[in-house]
């Protein structure tokens, strides 16, 4: 039996100790809850190449391909089983706006060890083991 599942690629901006966020608003999951810049592959495209769309769509910057990194990956449980990659990105031309106010209503940089309470817990998780050097996890399928 073959699975299907979600697939999707969160971008790590980091600068001088902070995180870039987003805030969630009117999508339906987690809304008011910080998070990285991400979103499903849409099929027929890389992790990266998913990495720089998203990152246009979302907080409207370029990123080379090449500017990014493996960071970790999820196997993840909630409601349904998922995949997801956290990508460190080392540059991008332009600076993060809120390129998508429907989804989104702040874009903010934070301190990378001071997460706001109100971050989403495996953003928070993956934030942690990038920095610990922990490249895999599973969550969400026990009690956290």
């Amino acid at each position: 039996m073959h699975i299907k599942f979600p697939v999707t690629v969160h971008l790590l901006l980091i600068r001088s100790r902070k995180v870039l966020l987003l805030r969630r608003h009117a999508t339906g999951y987690m809304d008011g809850y910080y998070s990285l810049p991400a979103g499903h592959l849409d099929g027929g495209e890389t992790v990266r190449k998913a990495g720089v769309r998203e990152a246009r769509e979302e907080i409207g910057v370029e990123i080379d391909p090449a500017d990014m990194t493996f960071a970790c990956v999820f196997h993840r449980h909630e409601d349904e089983e998922r995949v997801d990659f956290f990508l460190h990105v080392h540059k991008w031309i332009g600076k993060p706006v809120n390129a998508e106010p429907g989804k989104c209503d702040e874009v903010r940089w934070v301190d990378i060890d001071s997460l706001p309470l109100n971050t989403i817990p495996y953003i928070k998780r993956a934030v942690e083991d990038v920095q610990e050097g922990i490249m895999y996890e599973e969550f969400g399928w026990r009690k956290e």
